[in-house]
C-alpha cells in the first residue's frame, strides 16, 4: 500500500515553519496542546466566513500570541478593532482566562495561491449545488492565473447523485514535484456537506523551489 504523507508535514523544519511555536514541561505539554486545538476549532467554527487560512500560535511565560491569516481581515478586526476584544472574551471562555493575549490579524494577499482558501471556495460552491467538474476546473484556472507552477484538486465521495458508491475526481495542471523537498508546495484539505453526503476536498499548489543562498548565487552565475 502507498503511504500518504502530508506535503506540509514532510517539509516542516526545511522550508515550512511550525504552526505552533512554544516549549513546555511534561506537566503542561498536554494542556497546551489541547488549548491549541481548541483555539483553531474556535476560529474554524465561529469565523468560517472570514476565510481563515491558518492560525499560528506562539507562547512565552507571560503571553500568548495568535497570528491569524485571513483573506477577509475586516471581518475579524471590525470597526476600529472592536471585534478583537470580542474575540478575546470569547476565547477566554474556551481556554480560560489568559493574562496577556495578543491577536495579530494578517491578510493573505493572494488567496488564489493559498491551498486552504482555494479548498474552502470549492466547498462553498459544492454546497450551493454547483456541478463539481465546473467548481474544480474554475478553481484550477484561478490558481494557475495567479502564478502557480502547478496545481492539483481532488474531490472524493458521492460526487454524482446517480451513483451511491463513493468515487474520486482529480484534475491537475502544470507540475507537482511532491518528493522534491525544496519544492514549495501548499496543501489544503476540508469537507463539504451536501444532500448526497460528505465530500472531501484536497488542493495541492506548487509555487516553485525554495533555494538557499548558495544555490541562488550559483544559478545567477550560470545565467551570466
Amino acid at each position: 500500500m502507498g503511504q500518504k504523507v502530508s506535503p506540509v508535514g514532510f517539509r516542516v523544519g526545511i522550508n515550512k515553519p511550525w504552526d505552533s511555536s512554544w516549549y513546555a514541561s511534561k506537566e503542561d505539554f498536554a494542556k497546551f496542546l489541547l488549548e491549541d486545538n481548541k483555539i483553531r476549532k474556535f476560529f474554524e467554527k465561529n469565523y468560517a466566513q472570514a476565510s481563515i487560512s491558518k492560525v499560528e500560535i506562539e507562547r512565552t511565560k507571560e503571553r500568548l500570541v495568535l497570528n491569524v491569516y485571513t483573506g477577509r481581515p475586516a471581518i475579524l478586526i471590525g470597526q476600529k478593532g472592536a471585534n478583537i476584544e470580542v474575540i478575546k472574551k470569547q476565547l477566554s471562555k474556551v481556554i480560560g482566562p489568559t493574562k496577556n493575549l495578543v491577536i495579530n490579524v494578517k491578510e493573505v494577499k493572494k488567496p488564489d495561491l493559498d491551498a486552504t482558501l482555494v479548498a474552502e471556495s470549492i466547498v462553498a460552491q459544492l454546497e450551493k449545488r454547483v456541478a463539481y467538474k465546473r467548481a474544480l476546473k474554475q478553481a484550477l484556472q484561478r490558481v494557475m492565473k495567479a502564478g502557480a507552477k502547478g496545481c492539483k484538486v481532488r474531490v472524493s465521495g458521492v460526487v454524482n447523485g446517480a451513483n451511491t458508491i463513493g468515487t474520486s475526481e482529480t484534475y491537475m495542471e502544470g507540475s507537482l514535484p511532491l518528493q522534491t523537498i525544496r519544492a514549495d508546495i501548499d496543501y489544503g484539505v476540508t469537507a463539504a456537506y451536501t444532500n448526497y453526503g460528505k465530500l472531501g476536498v484536497k488542493v495541492w499548489i506548487y509555487k516553485g523551489d525554495i533555494l538557499d543562498k548558495k544555490e541562488q548565487n550559483s544559478n545567477k552565475g550560470g545565467q551570466d
